[in-house]
């Protein structure tokens, strides 16, 4: 049995999902339990609601990947008579770990956001508003021939050459003559002191992550065949591949009516009705923005990125207001069409599950949280 602890799928999952991507004081990461334990059956959910414990116990779950958190204000009392406090006691004595992925799920690259996004079929995706970039590096380093590979390998092993998470081991060279006389006291690994020395050599480029800075010198420094290897390092600006942000935006294929786009969202979301914020019902729409959750307070984001139309969930009445005045059009279908992370999460467990050979049951959630009806489900 290759069973993994929740230490191990944590480091995994944050390696995809780190936590810094999350907005300040949001409570991401383990709520309940000890991550010391193997995970036998993993259940993934959008909330943590006493139904949906009560659903991981009649399944034998022992780890529980949440979008929410289930805690976000200190518990003052365990009184038991309260469901909620009831619901943490039950996690507690079955022994179910709870760990959530919020604003950090929301704010990642393949993550949240991007994924309501694709539900409209929105094509050349942005980020809304980007608030993070991984600051990056290039460094170009001269090597003979004879030792390229070995500088190569040592640079890409201390973490150089990777770009994004889809290409790793990437760089890029060109062949030159190296010119150099070694005087004094000089060492050389190639030539004579006091006589002028050509070499074939190789400029090669890789570029890196700020943090890792003084590990890939280090390595360039223990795997370069010279006495004083020739280096220049560089800062790479604005690069969109690795910024990071809250929402999307995106066009149709098509420009459609208003209305059309209401039933697109409808049907792409799985919702009986959503709600309006309009001066025009009878515009055309193709640049849409949306942003999952409770995201009213950045409408005015999508508005700088020329959107037609805005969706978010629990537009306050007042914000609407602001919204009208300021002539956006906006669709609230709710805070639930987040449950697009059930089947996209699993999906991605499942990927690290045969990649790595766990063996680990994964469980998707079919307690349905949603609150609230329409009337005319009644």
């Amino acid at each position: 049995m290759n069973y993994i602890s929740g230490f191990e799928f944590v480091e995994q999952f944050e390696r995809n999902v780190p936590l810094w991507l999350a907005e300040e004081n949001d409570p991401i990461g383990l709520h309940i339990g000890d991550l010391s334990y193997p995970i036998k059956k993993m259940m993934i959910t959008l909330d943590i609601r006493p139904e949906v414990v009560e659903e991981a116990i009649e399944n034998n779950v022992d780890f529980i990947l949440a979008h929410h958190p289930p805690i976000y204000r200190p518990i003052a009392r365990l009184d038991l008579t309260n469901q909620q406090n009831k619901m943490y006691a039950n996690i507690i004595k079955h022994d179910i770990r709870v760990y959530a992925a919020h604003t950090n799920l929301d704010n990642a690259q393949d993550g949240m956001n991007d994924w309501l996004a694709e539900a409209l079929d929105l094509k050349e995706i942005e980020i809304m508003d980007i608030t993070r970039r991984i600051p990056l590096k290039r460094i170009n380093v001269y090597v003979p021939h004879t030792h390229i590979e070995f500088v190569r390998e040592a640079m890409t092993a201390a973490g150089a050459g990777n770009i994004t998470a889809n290409y790793s081991d990437c760089s890029y060279q060109v062949n030159g003559v190296g010119r150099f006389t070694p005087v004094q006291s000089a060492q050389p690994t190639i030539g004579t002191v006091g006589v002028p020395e050509e070499v074939a050599e190789v400029r090669l480029e890789v570029i890196f992550e700020e943090k890792d800075t003084q590990a890939i010198i280090e390595a360039l420094l223990q795997s370069h065949p010279y006495e004083e290897p020739v280096y220049e390092l560089y800062s790479i600006e604005k690069n969109q591949e690795l910024a990071f942000g809250l929402g999307r935006v995106g066009n149709l294929k098509e420009e459609m009516s208003l209305k059309d786009f209401v039933e697109k969202t409808k049907k792409a979301f799985d919702v009986k009705g959503l709600r309006v914020v309009t001066t025009n019902p009878d515009q055309k729409v193709k640049r849409i923005a949306i942003c999952g959750g409770d995201a009213g307070k950045y409408y005015k984001k999508a508005i700088q990125k020329n959107a037609d139309v805005y969706i978010t969930g629990d537009v306050y009445y007042h914000t609407a207001h602001d919204m009208q005045a300021d002539g956006l059009t906006v669709l609230d279908p709710g805070h639930h069409i987040e449950k697009i992370c059930i089947p996209k999460l699993s999906k991605r467990v499942l990927e690290w599950k045969q990649q790595f050979d766990w063996d680990m049951e994964i469980f998707e959630s079919e307690v349905d949280t949603n609150p609230f009806l329409f009337d005319h489900e009644l």
